[in-house]
């Protein structure tokens, strides 16, 4: 009589589970498709698909940790679709757009960028388990790149003049802050601890439907304010850590 296979529970944790890795496949395709588009001049195709690759990492993790799905080959997985997506992406768009005209500092600005969004990355993963799940170390290399691509759709969906010399400037400075900020120790609130199966009272239903109607009323212009307003909120939360830091320390002393 031929003796049953068990599977170990271990062993099977380590397979490759298709629902949370096709939001990641979707979401690398994404950031596929933007560099597709940026090469055909469609900036503000390309610049919508970074922020739908968004939503879709976004919710792989999720959906793994709801299924219990989750594995080693899920993580390493979202990682690399994130260097594509949240990486190259965004810095080969905002290239395309307007950074080539600065010749040598242009593709310095793009190379920064996708050399902080690695790091931040390889940080990332290597500190995973040591680090306050409350917050991100550095800014998160999604919220970069909707810095980056916001201010590409918002600019195409005014029409601003992207061959005016302060159009370039702006977006060199705005690509390098997000590259340095992606290595930087500033604190960003994760939002980690928000649970999609808790339960919430009407009135965070209610929230929900404002901020979506608030998005919808102008989204190149809600939503690239909404990531300045959080890429520059890491900083804010530094500060006031280290001021409480300096105050306790007074008041050891005193």
């Amino acid at each position: 009589m031929p003796k049953m296979l068990h599977r170990d529970p271990e062993h099977r944790h380590r397979g490759i589970y298709l629902l949370p890795n096709a939001f990641t496949t979707a979401a690398l395709f994404s950031g596929f498709y933007a560099v597709v588009q940026a090469m055909n001049a469609r900036f503000d195709v390309a610049a919508i698909a970074i922020f739908v690759a968004m939503v879709l990492d976004g919710m792989d993790g999720r959906v793994a940790r709801l299924t219990n799905t989750q594995s080693a080959f899920g993580e390493q997985y979202d990682s690399l679709s994130d260097m594509t997506s949240f990486g190259v992406a965004p810095a080969l768009v905002a290239y395309e757009w307007v950074l080539q005209d600065m010749g040598r500092w242009g593709w310095l600005a793009a190379f920064v960028y996708v050399a902080g969004a690695a790091l931040r990355l390889a940080r990332f993963n290597t500190n995973i388990a040591v680090i306050d799940k409350r917050f991100f170390q550095g800014l998160p290399s999604p919220a970069a790149a909707a810095l980056v691509a916001g201010f590409v759709w918002l600019s195409v969906d005014n029409k601003l003049p992207i061959h005016d010399h302060l159009m370039a400037w702006t977006m060199f400075g705005l690509t390098m802050y997000a590259g340095v900020a992606m290595v930087s120790d500033a604190p960003f609130y994760s939002g980690k601890k928000f649970a999609l199966g808790r339960s919430v009272p009407f009135w965070g239903i209610l929230l929900v439907v404002v901020v979506f109607v608030f998005v919808s009323s102008d989204p190149p212009v809600v939503l690239f304010t909404l990531f300045v307003i959080y890429g520059v909120s890491g900083w804010f939360v530094w500060v006031w850590r280290w001021s409480r830091a300096r105050r306790l320390q007074q008041q050891r002393h005193g």
